[in-house]
This record gives C-alpha cells, structure tokens and sequence, in this order.
C-alpha cells in the first residue's frame, strides 16, 4: 500500500478552506470601524459601494455569508407560497437547509439542463411559468440563477446567454436573482467585468470568502429599496453586525486578488489533465471546480484522505476544487498521490 505523501495534506475541499494572509490580518486590524446597526460603519460602507460599482447596482450590502445573502433575496421578492425557479441542483436548491421553503415560504421548481450543465434554456424557463389559472393556483414570482454553478462543475454562464434567460424570466413576468458566489471566477475566466455578467439580474449575490480569500462575508447588491428592505431582513436574520469594517476590511484587500482566480482555474486544468494521464474520466474545468465521477464518491474519498488528499463526495463522484493555497507543487503531488491506472479500483466497485 502506497504510504501518505510527507507534508500537510492538500485540501482540496473547497475554496472556502483559505486562510487570510498576513497582509490581510494587517488590514483587519487597522481598519476605521463604527457601529453598523446604528450610525453604519465607515469600512463596511466602503466595501458595499466598491461592490455596487463593480456589479453596475445601485446599491449593496454586506452580509454575514452567501447563503444569507441569498435568503434576504428571497425573503425580499418572494410572499409566501410564490413559486420560484432555478436550475436543477442550484445552490440555493439544495445546500441552504431548505431555508427558501422554511423560512422565505418559496416553492421551489428546478429546471433541467438543457443548455448544457448547470444551464437551463430560456424556453424552459417561459414553459415553467404559470399563466391565469384560479385564484388557488401556483404565483411564480423569481428565477434564481446560479454562475459558476458549483454541481455542474463551476460551469460559466457568459454575458449573451445570461442576458437571454434574464429576458426570458422579464418577459414572464419574473424578477431574476443571481447567486454569484464565484462570479468572479465566471469574470476571470471569460475575461468579462462583474458587471456584464450581472446586467439584466435584479438582484447579486457575490461571495467573498471563497477564491479570494476573506475569511467571512458576501455582498448582496441591488436597487436602492431592494436594499432598504434587506437590511431590516438581515436584522431579523440576526445578521446586524457592529464593528462590521474588521470583516469589511479583508474583503476590500480580497477585491484586488480577483485576477489571481486565473492561477486557480490553471491548477484545476492541471490537476484534471494530471488526473486524465493516470487513467480517471475528467472533463477540463471552466474555471477550479474538477469533478471526477466514480462509482463510490465515499470510499474514493477515504482512500484519498489516507494518500494526503482532502476531497468532498458528490451524488456523482468526487469534487476538488483550487484556491490560493493551493500551490502548483500541492497539485502535482495531489496528482501523484491518486492510485495509478491499475490500482483505479480502489475508487470503483468491480
């Protein structure tokens, strides 16, 4: 048996795993703060502007995680038992404790993938609204996209065909949510502006601790009453922070490392091609998420964990994803530390 690989394990469990930097810490600690709930923070409105601008909104506002962010969205737009659509195994279908239904009262109705993984069409989306009916009859309300959406493999949505959906969803009568949580992958890796990718959403989400590093906190950024009716959510949600600028610090210095997502989207095509060579079914990422189908995810996870590989089981097979630190280094001995093509078994049932 093939002895685990000297040095930390490489944790390729989520980009979500990173760990804010001494520049980052410096930050944080000299960072001009106020209380939020009461008289706002000078730092955290710094960052909500900066990411207003970047996303083309009127308005933004800071919050405690994605999930939250995504949550307030729904609240906002949503009465309860409206109807909302999103694409097959969204994020906010699947991993936020079915909060859109428990606490937003949304009816949730996946679309298929259609247009391709993570991707549904805009016919799907102009087919799944109710129109008329009786006074009992479902009210869809909201399609929520998802870019990159995370199941499919952070596939991207590019700016004509997510304009093409939003324009479908107006034309039906829905507003249109975006979780973003790695929209700035989706940006880097089309070479596109936040904001094209956000033209056309009424409402974004964008996270901060993922790729780029800070240790907490998402922007939820929309039209100016959009946010008025938001910061009373999140005060309901328990998400009034006070001295908020220390967390809002990490994420302005997280801002300026967007274009560094590119070594990320690098390393995740290294380690699928890595992985292709020793004999594994992958596809070459769109940006750092790589997925590996197997036939067991979590006995394949095991096994890589014994190696020095941190790795998360799907539905499907095994997820890896790239981030700031992870070195080139760290995935070639991720690579060298998956069994060879003979001992492929080990991850699949015969």
């Amino acid at each position: 048996m093939t002895s685990p690989p000297a040095g930390p394990p490489v944790d390729l469990r989520s980009d979500t795993v990173t760990r804010p930097d001494a520049r980052m810490r410096e930050a944080m600690a000299r960072a001009e703060v106020g209380d939020d709930v009461l008289d706002g923070d000078p730092t955290m409105r710094a960052l909500e502007e900066e990411i207003a601008r970047l996303l083309g909104t009127e308005d933004a506002l800071w919050v405690p995680s994605g999930s939250m962010g995504n949550l307030i969205a729904l609240c906002v737009h949503l009465e309860r038992g409206d109807r909302f659509l999103a694409p097959d195994r969204a994020h906010i279908l699947d991993h936020e404790v079915g909060t859109a239904a428990w606490l937003a009262g949304g009816m949730p109705r996946a679309l298929p993938w259609t247009a391709g993984p993570g991707a549904p069409s805009p016919s799907d989306i102009t087919r799944a609204v109710a129109h008329g009916g009786p006074y009992f009859a479902l009210r869809d309300r909201l399609l929520c996209l998802e870019n990159t959406h995370n199941a499919a493999g952070g596939t991207v949505t590019a700016p004509r065909e997510h304009r093409r959906l939003t324009d479908a969803a107006h034309d039906a009568g829905l507003l249109v949510h975006l979780d973003g949580a790695r929209l700035w992958n989706a940006a880097v890796a089309l070479g596109v502006p936040p904001a094209d990718l956000a033209e056309g959403a009424d409402t974004v989400q964008v996270c901060l601790s993922k790729g780029l590093g800070a240790p907490v906190g998402s922007v939820l950024a929309g039209g100016t009453e959009f946010v008025r009716g938001a910061r009373r959510v999140r005060k309901m949600l328990g998400g009034g922070v006070r001295q908020g600028g220390v967390l809002a610090a990490a994420g302005l210095v997280a801002l300026e490392r967007v274009e560094r997502l590119a070594e990320d989207h690098d390393h995740a095509r290294l380690l699928a091609a890595g992985l292709a060579e020793r004999g594994w079914e992958t596809t070459t990422p769109q940006t750092n998420i790589v997925m590996l189908p197997v036939d067991d995810p979590r006995h394949t996870v095991a096994v890589l964990a014994a190696r020095g590989v941190l790795t998360v089981p799907t539905d499907a097979g095994v997820r890896m994803i790239t981030h700031c630190d992870v070195s080139r280094h760290d995935v070639l001995r991720a690579v060298e530390s998956f069994p060879p093509p003979g001992a492929r078994p080990a991850g699949r049932r015969p």
